[in-house]
């Protein structure tokens, strides 16, 4: 493995550890009462290494971070929306273990819970959509501000989110799949006749 190889590595080892240490201190102290401090702490590195990989505390569970749909997209070929949006999700899902996905998944379900959390998702919500848009209408061929990426983001952005209130409340579906299956059919232009 090469020096770059070695270090990209290291720092996937640091951030996790990071976000695992974090999210079991957030479930035994709460939130509002576990500091960046005591979450460095715990992950053995310094506060200020902390910040190097998280501006604040609440980036720890930022909208965009699960999957990495953003990066997954730009690898995607051109294409309509839902396709495109489809191939990112499956791009994004497949770069990760199981237990990334597992340990991400948690991190969501809990993020959806805490109050404080929710908001700063709802916040950062519409940079996101605007992001994701911006590509995906250069993927297709559009303006940014054409409605017809506007709805075909909302479309995807409301299947996957029914779909992630269902793997929520059932952890051991397999919510990889589920969401691959669901934009499937949303792709299919959501026709009743037969499951997808």
């Amino acid at each position: 493995m090469s020096g770059s190889g070695l270090r990209e590595r290291k720092k996937a080892k640091t951030r996790e550890a990071i976000l695992r240490e974090a999210f079991r201190l957030f479930r035994e102290r709460g939130y509002n009462a576990t500091t960046v401090e005591q979450i460095a702490a715990a992950a053995e590195i310094s506060p200020a290494t902390f910040f190097r990989y998280f501006p604040t505390k609440e980036h720890l569970v930022a909208l965009d971070r699960f999957p990495p749909l953003v990066e997954a997209l730009a690898d995607q070929p051109p294409g309509p929306p839902v396709a495109v949006l489809r191939g990112a999700f499956r791009t994004a899902f497949a770069a990760l273990s199981a237990e990334e996905i597992a340990a991400g998944h948690a991190r969501e379900v809990f993020a959806a819970t805490v109050p404080e959390l929710l908001v700063a998702n709802l916040r950062k919500t519409p940079g996101v959509i605007r992001e994701v848009g911006e590509i995906v209408a250069d993927k297709a061929g559009r303006a940014a501000d054409d409605p017809r990426i506007r709805n075909a983001i909302g479309a995807v952005v409301g299947v996957v989110a029914m779909v992630w209130l269902q793997w929520a409340q059932d952890p051991d579906m397999d919510g990889p799949a589920e969401i691959d299956t669901a934009l499937a059919h949303l792709e299919s232009g959501l026709g009743l006749s037969r499951r997808p």
